[in-house]
């Protein structure tokens, strides 16, 4: 089968099957105003997604998932179940109390999508241009998470029907990986027997250890900033001025800017090697952390272009952790090893995803962001030991 129809068409089911992520994120608003929610409530409609997807991560690396189970029926069957709980959460929650325990569910299947999704696409390509293929499929990541924005900001829909659309994507995602994805020619042979430790003793490994260092960094980073970047946009002076929507803004800076950052940051990998082009990526949103109470009262054009900035910077090293990954662990456990990262850096998203509303109710969203900037400086650290061990495959110049 053609490579590029194969590529194409784990991108979409990435981009479709993961549009139910942030769907309550997207339509907080809405809920103010029909569920009264809180802050708080804001906080554990999103938390509670990040707790299922390291609980159905932990599960599918405990049972070798992602390598005994044919991977494009384990894509198509979790982004189903994932649509189906944001279907039910759509016709009938009526409080957090009842939301809350479906997007856990929601989280548990995606589980199943994303890392699933990194091993078909690394298993259609060789290494010397994995890079800038993780990267198409983390664009497709970026879409796919912020496309609920993009919904909710132009049709100007009621909230449920926001979820329907997002869960109707998620559908289609489905059916598309039922009907076309397949495993590529570089995929590792199946998992000879269970072996749910190799998540753990990935770590006893110089070069997974230090890959997965780097990829918790920014983790750290991304999904608070993802969330709460509505926020902190909202709270400026000219949040009424941005060219549309906030939701509109979210939508162009960390998904169409995410998105290209995704593409840069594979072809870097592939040009100047893994740790280099991580280390940028680390560098550019750590200082965008930085820099970000200086930015809260530029003018919107200046705001735009900061936040476009960093929505590229933030993200466009998360493929390039996955593909150093997958080149430096055991062959036969690649979604074994691919689980267990995701699913340790997921858990590392509740926290900062707690802690930044409490610091903004504290000193304000102007330093909010703060917060956040240690993680990109851990990464960066990491990475760059990651360099002087890394195999030949991964250093500048390989390709």
């Amino acid at each position: 089968m053609n490579v590029g129809v194969q590529r194409g068409a784990i991108a979409a089911v990435q981009v479709l099957g993961l549009a139910v992520w942030f769907s309550m994120s997207a339509v907080v608003p809405g809920l103010r105003d029909d569920w009264g929610l809180t802050a708080g409530g804001a906080v554990w409609l999103t938390a509670s997604v990040q707790f299922g997807f390291v609980a159905g991560a932990v599960t599918s690396a405990t049972l070798n998932l992602a390598d005994r189970v044919p991977p494009q029926r384990l894509l198509a069957a979790s982004a189903a179940a994932a649509a189906a709980c944001t279907v039910v959460l759509a016709l009938v929650a009526d409080r957090p109390a009842v939301a809350v325990p479906l997007r856990f569910l929601t989280g548990l299947f995606l589980a199943g999508v994303y890392p699933t999704g990194m091993k078909l696409m690394a298993s259609w390509s060789g290494s010397a241009g994995r890079g800038r293929t993780m990267g198409v499929l983390i664009a497709a990541l970026t879409l796919g998470s912020t496309l609920p924005h993009l919904i909710a900001g132009v049709g100007s829909l009621p909230w449920r029907h926001v979820l329907l659309a997002a869960a109707a994507a998620g559908l289609t995602g489905s059916v598309v990986a039922l009907l076309f994805v397949r495993p590529g020619p570089h995929a590792a042979p199946a998992a000879p027997a269970r072996n749910p430790r190799y998540a753990l003793t990935m770590f006893t490994e110089r070069g997974p250890r230090l890959a997965n260092l780097g990829y918790f960094g920014h983790m750290w980073e991304l999904y608070a900033l993802w969330t709460w970047i509505p926020s902190f946009l909202l709270a400026t002076d000219t949040a009424r001025a941005l060219p549309g929507s906030v939701e509109v803004t979210v939508f162009l800076t960390m998904g169409l800017g995410g998105a290209a950052g995704c593409l840069l940051g594979g072809w870097a990998a592939d040009r100047f090697g893994r740790p280099p082009a991580a280390l940028a990526a680390l560098c550019v949103s750590g200082l965008c952390c930085l820099l970000s109470p200086l930015l809260f009262h530029a003018p919107p054009l200046l705001l735009l272009a900061f936040c476009t900035l960093w929505g590229a910077a933030v993200i466009a090293d998360s493929g390039v952790f996955s593909t150093s990954l997958s080149e430096v662990a055991d062959h036969r456990y690649i979604g074994t090893a691919l689980t267990g990262q995701t699913a340790i850096g997921f858990a590392l998203t509740v926290v900062t995803i707690q802690l930044t509303p409490l610091l903004a109710d504290a000193i304000g969203w102007r330093h909010a962001f703060l917060l956040l900037a240690p993680g990109p400086l851990a990464g960066a650290l990491a990475m760059r030991a990651f360099g002087n061990a890394a195999p030949a495959a991964v250093r500048p110049g390989a390709s």
